[in-house]
């Protein structure tokens, strides 16, 4: 019976690990997106405006992937 418990405990700590990496995907695509948007300003300044809107949008829903994937984790490990 004991062995089930550990065994149990291990899968729940795999798993968090799991989703975790979902998090590491966001840091990156968050770089990107702030890179593109320097170079975007840096070749056309006066775009800044335009593409302002664009880079929050972006930023924000890659953001919340990271929270999901955050979130998943704590599920995972308080089930």
């Amino acid at each position: 019976m004991m062995e089930l418990e550990v065994a149990t405990q291990f899968a729940r700590l795999i798993g968090a690990g799991l989703a975790a990496i979902g998090m590491v995907g966001a840091g990156i695509g968050v770089g990107r997106i702030w890179a593109s948007y320097i170079e975007a300003i840096g070749r056309n300044p006066a775009a800044k405006e335009e593409i302002g809107a664009f880079i929050w949008i972006g930023f924000a829903v890659t953001e919340a992937i990271a929270l999901f994937a955050l979130i998943m984790a704590f599920i995972i490990l308080a089930g």
